[in-house]
C-alpha cells in the first residue's frame, strides 16, 4: 500500500516550524564564540528592584500563610485533641509549614541580588533552617507553643529585615490550592 500524502506533509510543515522557531529564538541575540546566543543583562537598578519586589512577594506568602493557617488556628485551640475540624486543621497547618520553608527559602534567595537586603536576611537562614521539619510535626498534631512561636519568630525577623533594607513585607494569605502546590 502506498505512503498517504498527507503524512509527508504533515512531517515537512513540522520540520519547516521547528528551523523557523530555532531561527527566531537566535535571530536578535548576540552571539558568543561559540555561536551560541549569549543573554543580554539587566541593569544593576532593575535587578536589585526585582530582587526586592520577588522577596517581598516570596516573605509575605510566607507569613500569611503562617498567620492564617499555623498561628490563629492555634491560638484557637484547633489542634487540641477533641477539637472540632481538628484534623483538617492540623493538615492545612502542616501544608502551610512546608509552603513557608519553602517561600522563606525562595525569598533569601531573591535576598541575594540586592546587596543591602542579602546583609540584612543572612543572619536569618539557621532559623529558616529550623522550620524545615516543623511542617510534619504540625501535620501529626505533634506542635506546641515553641514550634508555633519559632514561626512567628522566624516571620518577624524576615519582615524586620525587609522592612531595615527598604522592601517592606505585608502579609499576603495564600489561597488552599498555592499550599498544595
Amino acid at each position: 500500500m502506498p505512503r498517504s500524502p498527507s503524512r509527508g506533509v504533515v512531517a515537512l510543515l513540522l520540520s519547516c516550524v521547528l528551523l523557523m522557531t530555532t531561527a527566531a529564538c537566535n535571530g536578535d541575540d548576540e552571539q558568543s564564540a561559540s555561536g551560541a546566543a549569549t543573554p543580554t543583562s539587566t541593569s544593576t537598578f532593575e535587578q536589585q528592584k526585582l530582587a526586592k519586589t520577588r522577596f517581598v512577594a516570596n516573605a509575605g506568602l510566607a507569613a500569611g500563610a503562617t498567620y492564617q493557617w499555623i498561628v490563629k488556628p492555634y491560638r484557637a485551640g484547633k489542634f487540641t485533641k477533641g477539637a472540632d475540624g481538628r484534623t483538617f486543621a492540623l493538615v492545612k497547618a502542616g501544608l502551610a509549614g512546608a509552603f513557608t520553608y519553602n517561600r522563606l527559602k525562595a525569598a533569601v534567595n531573591n535576598a541575594k541580588g540586592d546587596p543591602l537586603l542579602s546583609k540584612a536576611v543572612v543572619p536569618l537562614t539557621a532559623g529558616i533552617e529550623s522550620l524545615k521539619e516543623l511542617g510534619t510535626k504540625l501535620r501529626k498534631g505533634e506542635a506546641g507553643d515553641a514550634d508555633v512561636g519559632a514561626f512567628e519568630s522566624v516571620i518577624n525577623s524576615i519582615k524586620d529585615a525587609g522592612k531595615s533594607a527598604g522592601a517592606e513585607v505585608v502579609d499576603k494569605v495564600p489561597s488552599t490550592s498555592q499550599l498544595g502546590g
